[in-house]
């Protein structure tokens, strides 16, 4: 341990502590900008700096590691006018833009801004002029709100080892952008939104598809129903200030029929769907050691990833929808016939965590004679703003319950938002129908956690299922490539864009925080506790649907409905950037 103090605090800190995570350990904040926890510290931003004695400079306490004696002080006037100086010359440098911004109230430069007390406009300069890429269904890009503290960079090369993005040129002109400063539709981006969870301002946003719904909702002669993802109601409650973790599943059924929605159904009634479909491809595929290892489908960042690097592998992913499409697609079918309406008249909303979800609703693939499966994609935050400026009062919204057929599902539903979830919920699935008995125990204790790349062998009637778990796209390369050179082999791999699974969608409540994405796992986990039913195959909505519709898993009717193909976007990547 080290010994040092910092603003007259006498504190002990380990060997290779910065002097950031020093003055933290003791409750003393200091700002940062740049600063990504985990990550190696770049202080570029200098927002951090502090004094130490004996140097004659200011010092980044994020990037520089304490000593025994070490004597700091972070509150100083001169790091104040430091501090204060940064923030006045990014905010000149920056739209001021802030009452009609969709990160206003929620930006971390406008905080550091009422922190230092900017009253006044001192530095008047030159600003940045670039035009919005708005080519994505999915995402903005907007490189005049960039403050250039390479968080989306970081996160895109080193977590997602994605790298859509980059810095390019120097000084004033510096930016961040695609290869060739192209649209992201024909980047490399998987449009899996993590990098607007850690943009501080709203230079990397949503594309926001609220006008489209409420446009909708307005049109009396279209039938416009919701669905709701498992992961929303475990987070949506932030943006409220309720408890980490809060489930509101009714109160957002409520306000969703007060917008006007006609029905509120569940998502988690498709991915009970998808795990009825997906374990069958996988007894079939493992009946017929052919197209092994089989991959999840539900993850659409990870689908476009695949499609976009290793296209030669896409035989080996499951060919079901996502549970949003495959609700979707129920619901202009199956609820169209029940219900008298052409699929046409109908509008479905599914209110996602995810960014990329909006991307998937747009593929030709996931269409039946032109009717796209889903109409429009809401983020939760979109939701949040949607319920605010509707002059709902979420806070004291009465509960209400999903409608049926559509809205009954199980506790195995409700942990697809968590990473393991789909696998640990097929895998219950796979071992009834291969032993005719459930398992033992619901849970697959081995199957959760956060490690990076995850093994687990279960044994079925004597037969042993390697099984795998990527958490993040990050960690999926490193596997591809071993798996393609043989070194590793496995039956069934479940693989999700976001780390912690689409509980830390980019759709999500904007944080920084990794303690609310193990809340709101952890209460997806108790959802699947309290419920009655754990397993898919007991759904009693589902065996109706199979009854009077599907026949059964992997039919004619049900590949027509609920599976999908996959596009070479490799091929397509190259052709867009001749271009």
């Amino acid at each position: 341990m080290i010994n040092l103090t910092i603003n007259g605090i006498q504190v002990k800190a380990e060997e290779n502590m910065t002097i950031l995570e020093a003055a933290k350990s003791v409750g003393i904040n200091i700002p940062t900008l740049c600063h990504m926890k985990d990550l190696y510290p770049t202080g570029a931003c200098r927002i951090c700096v502090v004094e130490v004695k004996g140097m004659n400079g200011l010092t980044p306490s994020c990037a520089f590691p304490v000593q025994e004696g070490m004597i700091v002080e972070t509150n100083t006037p001169r790091v104040k006018t430091a501090r204060k100086t940064i923030v006045e010359l990014l905010v000149e440098n920056h739209p001021q833009d802030c009452l009609i911004c969709v990160r206003n109230k929620n930006c971390e430069l406008q905080n550091l801004a009422e922190t230092y007390g900017l009253r006044e406009h001192r530095y008047v300069g030159k600003t940045k002029s670039h035009a919005i890429d708005i080519s994505s269904p999915s995402m903005e890009r907007d490189p005049a709100k960039c403050i250039l503290c390479g968080r989306c960079v970081r996160t895109c090369n080193e977590i997602q080892k994605v790298g859509a993005i980059d810095f390019i040129n120097r000084g004033f002109e510096s930016n961040v952008t695609t290869p060739f400063n192209k649209g992201l539709n024909i980047s490399e981006c998987i449009l899996c939104g993590q990098c607007i969870l850690v943009c501080p301002t709203a230079a990397l946003r949503e594309k926001s598809s609220t006008k489209e719904v409420v446009n909708a909702l307005m049109n009396k002669n279209i039938h416009v129903v919701a669905q709701i993802a498992p992961a929303v109601r475990a987070s949506i409650g932030e943006e409220y200030n309720m408890p980490i973790g809060s489930n509101v599943t009714g109160q957002i059924i409520t306000g969703l029929k007060r917008l006007g929605f006609k029905k509120v159904f569940d998502t988690n009634f498709a991915a009970d769907l998808t795990i009825i479909e997906e374990s069958a491809e996988l007894i079939d595929r493992l009946s017929k050691n052919k197209n092994l290892p089989m991959f999840t489908s539900c993850c659409p960042g990870w689908i476009k990833y695949l499609e976009q690097k290793e296209p030669d592998l896409l035989k080996h992913v499951s060919t079901c929808k996502s549970p949003q499409e495959m609700e979707g697609a129920v619901i202009k079918s199956y609820y169209a016939e029940k219900m008298n309406l052409d699929p046409k008249d109908i509008y479905v909303v599914s209110i996602m965590p995810c960014t990329v979800k909006k991307f998937e609703s747009e593929r030709p693939e996931l269409s039946h004679n032109h009717i796209p499966d889903v109409d429009a994609v809401l983020t939760t935050r979109e939701l949040v703003r949607l319920f605010k400026t509707s002059g709902i009062d979420f806070d004291n919204l009465p509960e209400d319950k999903f409608d049926n057929p559509l809205g009954e599902s199980t506790g195995a539903a409700a942990i697809f938002g968590t990473s393991g979830g789909v696998l640990e919920a097929a895998l219950r699935t796979a071992y009834f129908k291969l032993t005719c008995e459930n398992p033992k125990s619901p849970i697959f204790e081995e199957l959760r956690g956060t490690e990076g790349l995850r093994s687990f062998v279960v044994k079925i009637n004597g037969k042993e299922i390697k099984t795998a778990i990527v958490n993040g796209i990050g960690n999926v390369q490193s596997l591809l490539e071993k798996l393609k050179k043989g070194e590793l082999e496995y039956d069934f791999i479940e693989v999700m864009a976001c780390p912690g699974g689409c509980i830390n969608g980019g759709g999500q409540p904007i944080h920084q925080d990794e303690n609310r994405v193990k809340e709101r796992v952890k209460a997806l986990y108790k959802i699947d506790e309290k419920a009655k039913m754990r397993y898919s195959h007991e759904n009693s909505s589902i065996l109706k649907i199979y009854d009077e519709y599907f026949e059964e898993p992997n039919s004619r009717t049900a590949h027509k409905i609920l599976h999908t193909t996959y596009v070479d976007r490799k091929k397509l990547i190259r052709v867009n950037a001749k271009h």
